[in-house]
């Protein structure tokens, strides 16, 4: 997996698609903020932009186990609340393990329009 950042964050995430196919992001930092994208969503949109719209996993890589961002889980949990969201640190050590849902209650998603 390629981590590569601008600044100081380096980021990485991993989503698992059934099939066992495996995609890789980096996050993408900018001056402007606003402008910057986190690992997990590239991660993800690279696999939906190439027809996957289900998940079973994805690994976020941090030097410290940072835990995905709130719009990250939103996007996560459009994909599947189950989804299981693997932490690990910039040593390898899984640090958590925790679905989509959990990291995530009470989510807004597909579901919810009418």
């Amino acid at each position: 997996m390629g981590l590569c950042t601008l600044f100081e964050y380096h980021v990485g995430g991993s989503p698992t698609h059934p099939s066992g196919r495996i995609y890789d992001g980096i996050n993408v930092e900018n001056a402007a903020y606003p402008t910057s994208m986190c690992a997990e969503r590239v991660a993800i949109f690279k696999a939906v932009s190439e027809g996957e719209r289900q998940f079973t996993a994805i690994a976020v890589v941090t030097s410290n186990g940072g835990t995905p961002c709130g719009a990250c889980r939103q996007v996560l949990s459009e994909f599947g609340l189950d989804t299981i969201v693997i932490i690990v640190d910039g040593d390898g050590n899984i640090l958590r393990e925790e679905k989509v849902g959990d990291l995530l209650p009470g989510a807004f998603g597909p579901r919810d329009l009418p």
